[in-house]
């Protein structure tokens, strides 16, 4: 046990670690926070992870292309907006099963990111790192907290917007309508199923920039590749349910997956040897027991996953 005490206080006295940490948690963020939105509304979004590889695959070729970084940004919100558009028609224009569609278009996009992944050369960069003035120099979180590239930052204005549009305004309203009680929404003249597409629309342009914030923001290498997502949006969806469909806890739980993500990484850099299959493993493995865990303990929307036709109930 004691032998233990000396990897743990390296990990929490490592300012890389909560660094790494940030970095993972910013870009589940994006995605959770856009998958929040959709989730009130009633709309389970597994194809999150496709607007993840889309927004990073559309973000690297543009930056590619421009050498910019807010077109290459711009570019991944549209190409995970794409996306969107496409499940958001198919599953609540034409009623086809949104499981379905959730899972074809992430095989979909995975494998057409892979086919062109061969075919273009494309690059990355992490973008100007951005120091905030004597908030940056706090011991150990300073540099995480105050100290990231960029694009890092956009969570910021992302975040509070979402709370506004889905608290604070009357289309928030009928999406949190269209997701607990459609038919009587309906009866109130809400188009529902316009409001969930809607709000997968937005979940698609959230998580598309946050496809784009991982290939320009976080990813220190020249050359991305399609595997750098690995399941992110996957895992974005956990921390939905471990937050138990609230936006604060929704953030916990990408803190949460983006300290385990990081770990992964900082204690080889701390000398201290991990199974790398293990490694890689343990965030899924975590946001697994969570979603198991949480899903069973937390309320969700009421016709969250639920079509909805009218006249039927």
């Amino acid at each position: 046990m004691i032998a233990w005490l000396g990897p743990i206080g390296d990990v929490l006295s490592s300012s890389t670690m909560y660094q790494s940490m940030m970095r993972f948690a910013i870009v589940l963020a994006f995605a959770a926070v856009g998958e929040w939105v959709a989730e009130r509304a009633g709309t389970l979004n597994i194809s999150v992870e496709g607007m993840l590889i889309g927004g990073a695959f559309t973000g690297g070729v543009v930056f590619t292309s421009t050498g910019n970084v807010l077109l290459g940004l711009i570019a991944g919100a549209a190409g995970g907006a794409v996306i969107a558009f496409v499940q958001a028609n198919l599953s609540h224009r034409l009623v086809t099963d949104q499981f379905v569609v959730g899972l074809t278009l992430n095989l979909l996009v995975l494998g057409l990111a892979f086919f062109l992944d061969d075919h273009l050369e494309l690059n990355t960069s992490v973008a100007t790192v951005w120091e905030i003035p004597l908030l940056s120099d706090f011991p150990l979180i300073g540099k995480a907290l105050f100290g990231q590239p960029w694009p890092m930052y956009l969570i910021v204005p992302v975040v509070p917007l979402a709370w506004w549009l889905v608290f604070r305004t009357r289309w928030g309203l009928e999406v949190r309508s269209s997701g607990e009680n459609p038919q009587a929404a309906d009866v109130s003249g809400i188009r529902v199923n316009l409001r969930r597409r809607q709000a997968i629309m937005f979940a698609g342009l959230c998580s598309g920039l946050g496809g784009a914030v991982l290939v320009l923001g976080q990813i220190s290498v020249s050359r991305w590749e399609t595997g750098h997502v690995g399941l992110k949006g996957i895992v974005a969806i956990a921390a939905v349910i471990f937050g138990g469909w609230t936006l604060r806890g929704t953030l916990l739980g990408c803190l949460l997956f983006g300290y385990f993500f990081a770990l992964q990484q900082t204690l080889p850099v701390l000398g201290y040897r991990i199974n790398s299959q293990l490694a890689s493993a343990l965030p899924y493995a975590v946001a697994l027991a969570v979603t198991a865990v949480f899903a069973t303990r937390t309320r969700q929307p009421r016709s969250l996953a639920q079509p909805f036709v009218r006249g039927l109930t």
